[in-house]
């Protein structure tokens, strides 16, 4: 998509995002993601009726008497966004009036901080692809979150200084997901998750933050027919493929179901959220039911 389309598609994303927030940043995630959204407050002693999971065994031992930990609700809370860059990223099935994953991931993003403004919550980001190529520490205010999407279309061009060209490493994004959130945050991730080894770091974010892994891809279905040439964007290999044959339509789709359950096994296993979209996507409308759903819950 050229930058002016995606630019009048973002122009519109704070009204839409209004709808957004109210799903999804009423002031207390645990309507949710459910079994967080608190902070601890205080220790009193047990009493009758209390839910004997509060109890603080630490507290308890030290005094001899059964005491209860006291929560109160965090009202101000930290999204932190992490954005995959890699070449993957940027290809495209079809034509290239179609949204690439980056570009749907760039609309995504600009929804979900669009929506914290809404309610005076702190937007953050990295931008990551083999390295963390760009920090953005959460703050507050719409100068900050135009910062940020001005520094994505960047990215959408590759107009941007590299380090390096192939590959994804979610794992380094997730570590320092860890280092720089202090207090409970929700961390969204946007990639097309082809990268390994990332679960171990996840489960270790979840334990401590919401975590959302939101996997962007084009169509699963084989858009072409004939003998075609395929290219690898991380690195570059290539190979003809009888694209033409139903063999062949089988089996790449068998593969992306695969990986796909693969996947929603990894995020479910380490406790993350999860939800899959496609380029062809309402990425507000997904994220609208996305949300309403798990605030049902």
């Amino acid at each position: 998509m050229e930058t002016s389309d995606l630019l009048r598609k973002i122009i519109n994303l704070p009204i839409i995002s209004s709808g957004l927030a109210n799903e999804m940043l009423s002031g207390n995630f645990k309507s949710i993601f459910k079994g967080q959204g608190m902070e601890f407050d205080e220790a009193r002693h047990y009493q009758a009726g209390d839910d004997i999971r509060a109890i603080d065994w630490n507290a308890s031992a030290r005094f001899g008497y059964p005491f209860v930990k006291m929560y109160r609700e965090e009202r101000e809370l930290t999204i932190l966004l992490l954005i995959d860059i890699s070449p993957s990223m940027h290809s495209r099935n079809v034509t290239k009036q179609d949204l690439s994953p980056y570009e749907q991931a760039l609309i995504a993003s600009s929804l979900i901080a669009f929506s914290a403004e809404h309610t005076g919550q702190q937007v953050g980001a990295f931008f990551f692809d083999k390295d963390i190529e760009k920090v953005f520490p959460p703050r507050k205010g719409r100068k900050h979150i135009m910062s940020l999407i001005m520094t994505a279309i960047k990215y959408q061009k590759n107009v941007m200084p590299r380090r390096t060209q192939q590959g994804s490493n979610i794992k380094s994004a997730l570590t320092g997901a860890q280092r720089l959130l202090k207090k409970r945050a929700l961390v969204v991730i946007m990639s097309d998750f082809f990268s390994i080894n990332w679960e171990e770091e996840i489960g270790i974010l979840c334990r401590k933050h919401d975590c959302l892994a939101l996997r962007i891809c084009g169509s699963q279905v084989f858009p072409y027919s004939g003998l075609i040439t395929i290219e690898d964007p991380e690195t570059g290999v290539k190979m003809e493929a009888p694209a033409g044959l139903d063999s062949f339509k089988d089996s790449w789709e068998g593969w992306h179901k695969e990986r796909t359950e693969h996947w929603e096994s990894l995020c479910k296993k380490n406790g993350a959220a999860f939800l899959d979209i496609t380029t062809e996507t309402d990425a507000a409308a997904a994220l609208m039911k996305f949300f309403g759903n798990r605030k049902k819950a």
